[in-house]
């Protein structure tokens, strides 16, 4: 199996090494990541500078190609370009893997990341894919340890044979700490829905030297105006592995039948 594996923390992050490190075994793993921290990028491509690229290695066991752009622009390069380039005309990954995040892509924040992002983005130009994620609570955050578990994650997606070519899951991974024995015991995975509330917003009005006001977004990722039970936020809080399946489809199928009711045919 070849695996593409990509981010949106940047090709030299923790996470994805410790990923790398995780899976190596899985299959021929090559690493097409974002040079620059990407997070909260969401599915933005470049379109009016050119995408620069260079072979680097950020650790021992690590090596890849660095992308100047996003992590949609990563996948898109690789499909199109780098990876038929290597391998041969036609040819593609079997799994495209997107992470592993420092901090959790659970609920809202599911739009906003682009872990998340790079993941559709293979999922839509027909290639499955998975997007990895840990949830950080403060403290010394341990990837490997939190790999370690994404990896028993990753392996009960793909036991039941090869997903589907345009499906798309997301894992998020309980917070694991350097010092914490418990961290590394085994955790329930629980396939949930996404929770759907919104963030509750903070900014932080300042003032610049020359008199004018700014504003500093202040607000934790994780405060949601509510949580329901079961979902990826629930979860994910109780110390659970989650999975949720994604769709690149935003059509709401309701909302054709009362337009199509309203406006008629």
């Amino acid at each position: 199996m070849r695996i593409l594996l990509t981010n949106d923390d940047g090709i030299a992050a923790p996470g994805i090494v410790a990923l790398h490190d995780a899976i190596s075994d899985l299959g021929e793993v090559i690493v097409v990541a974002p040079k620059t921290v990407q997070s909260a990028t969401s599915h933005g491509i470049t379109y009016n500078q050119p995408l620069m690229v260079s072979q680097v290695r950020v650790s021992p066991t690590m090596g890849g190609t660095a992308v100047d752009g996003r992590p949609a622009d990563c996948v898109k390069l690789a499909l199109t370009n780098l990876w038929p380039d290597r391998f041969g005309p036609g040819e593609r990954p079997d799994l495209v893997i997107s992470g592993m995040n420092a901090g959790a892509n659970c609920g809202i924040n599911v739009i906003y990341s682009g872990t998340v992002a790079a993941a559709i983005e293979a999922a839509f130009l027909g290639v499955p894919s998975i997007a990895v994620s840990q949830l950080l609570a403060g403290g010394d955050p341990d990837f490997k340890c939190g790999a370690m578990h994404a990896r028993r994650a990753i392996d009960a997606v793909l036991a039941g044979g090869p997903m589907n070519a345009h499906e798309c899951v997301s894992i998020n991974i309980p917070r694991t700490e350097r010092g914490d024995e418990s961290a590394r015991d085994p955790r329930e995975i629980r396939v949930c829905p996404m929770n759907v509330h919104g963030l509750v917003d903070k900014y932080e009005k300042r003032q610049s030297p020359n008199g004018e006001p700014y504003y500093w977004a202040s607000g934790h990722g994780l405060d949601f105006h509510n949580t329901d039970d079961g979902s990826d936020v629930f979860e994910l809080k109780n110390g659970r592995i989650t999975l949720t399946p994604l769709h690149f489809d935003l059509t709401s199928g309701p909302g054709l039948e009362r337009w199509n009711a309203r406006i008629g045919r």
